[in-house]
């Protein structure tokens, strides 16, 4: 599959998408929602894919958000709607994934592009980089995206990020929780890779079924969610891989996954 204003590759079990519209600080244009849903799906779908990094190109913005300046006032009501939908598609593709998708955060998230982050499973960062939700101070309020900022640290904190429009640096990102690990600039590929290498180990079956219980659990109360994670788990141990993975375990050698 080709794309015009995404970069996909894939290699040695990891794919990566870049948002590649450097000259507007890679901003969510509908064209950039609408190839990224995409290839996401593409990476679910290849077998040989086991996870997915996303990033942005050059090295001032991992995306900045709403392409301001990408026009639509032509649009009507329901078209304007319909655009819209198609950011909310992308973020509820995101938690229905078979695999982990890890953010390479080269440069500032912000506005859209900070929920698009915090939508990842994991985030890793270089340490000079700002976070954070302006919309407020050009008349517009961070809808959408607050209910996934919101689930991550809660409504004081993000009610200070969508009210005051201030950003945050990595420091405070991640002791908020926001990102998972804070690095120097030339230590960020090798900080992804040791991650995507961790990762890509896992056996392929449990870290679907696990990411898409994780995900269905989530708002769950607390009595309905242990009643549907026993029956994941339940799930869980009637695969062969986790036969294997037992085994292994006693066998003292690693595990040889069949993705069953």
């Amino acid at each position: 599959m080709s794309y015009s204003v995404l970069l996909y590759d894939h290699s040695d079990g990891v794919a990566t998408i870049t948002i590649n519209r450097p000259e507007a600080r890679n901003s969510l244009s509908p064209q950039v929602v609408e190839e990224l849903r995409q290839a996401f799906r593409q990476a679910d779908q290849d077998e040989n894919v086991h996870v997915i990094v996303l990033t942005g190109s050059g090295d001032k913005a991992f995306c900045a958000g709403g392409d301001l300046g990408g026009g639509g006032g032509g649009l009507s009501y329901l078209d304007r709607y319909n655009v819209n939908q198609n950011f909310v598609g992308l973020f509820r593709d995101l938690t229905e994934l078979r695999k982990p998708v890890v953010a390479r955060v080269n440069g500032h998230a912000l506005a859209g592009g900070f929920g698009l982050m915090l939508a990842c499973d994991m985030v890793i960062a270089r340490d000079d980089v700002n976070f954070g939700t302006p919309e407020i101070n050009i008349g517009l309020f961070p809808y959408m995206i607050a209910a996934t900022i919101s689930r991550h640290i809660g409504r004081k904190r993000t009610l200070d990020l969508l009210m005051t429009g201030r950003k945050i640096g990595a420091g405070e990102a991640l002791d908020w929780g926001l990102i998972n690990r804070a690095v120097p600039a030339a230590d960020l590929d090798a900080t992804v890779n040791e991650t995507t290498d961790l990762l890509k180990k896992k056996s392929p079956i449990i870290m679907a079924l696990g990411r898409r219980a994780y995900y269905a659990m989530e708002d769950m109360d607390l009595p309905h969610a242990l009643e549907y994670l026993n029956g994941m788990l339940t799930v869980n141990t009637l695969t062969e891989d986790a036969m294997e993975g037992i085994m292994a375990f006693f066998q003292k050698r690693d595990p040889e996954w069949k993705g069953k």
